[in-house]
């Protein structure tokens, strides 16, 4: 029984907490998670969590403030207080931040769980923050022992995670101590590239939905949901949240609008090239056939251009599935080649 150990692995935005015995895993880039422990009953969780604050004051574990006082409350709830209590903070990295420029998200998303915890005489034990590369997490949560795998790639130049990398997180980490009496928990619900990306050869097709419409979002997700070969990981509702998926889940294809608040999808689609080249299909209402915004698209990079009102996105998805879903597959074996910025400075 020993080595029958339960693992689970939280994305953004999810948080784990047990007495039972877990190895809890994640992956960072400028993301953060904070593990906390109790050393009295030898139990803890952990959250991840995407940018420091909410400006709406939204109810999101993907906003540190909020995800690590629902963890804090866990614990305290399980732990019959918050005394004792040690935290362990992760993550920060400045990764990709040319897509967003200036946005120090990783130094700030630090910095909120120093806060918060100091707020709540919380002792950091460790911190394992900063640098320039994404961080592999491996937590046990009945020991407190933390194991740590920096990715082996720079990806301020636009490198990303290989998808060999990725599938390696939900294996074992090196030289873990079982406990003692392993046992199976739930997990609580949850708050809610290369210089040229290389084709898929194995596995399920990773997407990254982007788009500002939350209906449009849905449907998509649902028109590829029964796919065996298709698994969407993500669901961005601007370019802000995109570039904060893009490490941290690894698609293979992204689905992006182009009028999005923030920044326009076609201004993203060159910063993509650029500096996180990977095979894109703009889907947009103003993408029609022989359009400017096609045209655009089409010298920046993207594979496909699909006219989102082709898609009858509100009379069923059957024609969404027959257009959109050979697409994700072709633009999954589709090798896509860095740019310049000269390159798409003028288009």
């Amino acid at each position: 029984m020993a080595n029958e150990i339960n693992r689970v692995f939280i994305l953004p935005g999810e948080y784990f907490i047990s007495k039972q015995p877990h190895i809890i895993s994640t992956l960072l880039g400028s993301c953060v998670a904070v593990c906390l422990y109790s050393p009295r009953l030898k139990f803890g969780g952990m959250n991840h969590y995407m940018l420091p604050s909410s400006p709406n004051r939204e109810k999101s574990g993907k906003y540190g403030d909020y995800a690590i006082g629902v963890l804090l409350q866990f614990m305290e709830r399980t732990a019959g207080g918050l005394g004792g209590l040690e935290a362990i903070i992760s993550g920060g990295a400045s990764v990709i931040t040319n897509i967003t420029s200036g946005s120090q998200i990783g130094q700030r998303n630090v910095e909120i769980a120093r806060e918060t915890l100091k707020r709540h005489n919380i002792r950091v034990i460790r911190e394992n923050v900063g640098g320039t590369v994404g961080l592999k997490l491996h937590y046990q949560n009945w020991d407190n022992v933390l194991s740590i795998e920096k990715m082996d790639r720079n990806v301020m130049s636009g490198s990303t995670i290989t998808r060999e990398e990725n599938n390696r997180l939900a294996a074992p980490a090196p030289s873990f101590r079982a406990p003692q009496a392993p046992a199976q928990a739930a997990r609580p619900a949850a708050p809610s590239g290369p210089a040229a990306s290389s084709p898929v050869s194995s596995g399920r097709i990773k997407v990254l939905v982007v788009d500002d419409s939350s209906i449009v979002r849905n449907l998509l997700c649902k028109a590829m949901a029964d796919e065996p070969d298709i698994k969407v990981v993500g669901a961005a509702k601007d370019a802000y949240e995109a570039r904060e998926m893009l490490l941290e889940l690894g698609p293979d294809v992204i689905t992006l609008d182009i009028v999005m608040p923030k920044m326009d999808g076609v201004t993203f689609l060159k910063k993509l090239m650029v500096y996180y080249p990977i095979p894109v299909i703009i889907c947009s209402t103003i993408a029609k056939t022989g359009s400017a915004a096609e045209l655009r698209s089409d010298k920046i990079g993207a594979v496909d251009v699909i006219d989102k009102e082709t898609l009858n996105l509100y009379q069923g998805l059957d024609t969404v599935k027959k257009i959109l879903i050979p697409k994700i597959r072709a633009a999954a074996r589709t090798r896509v080649s860095r740019k310049s910025k000269e390159e798409v400075a003028g288009i």
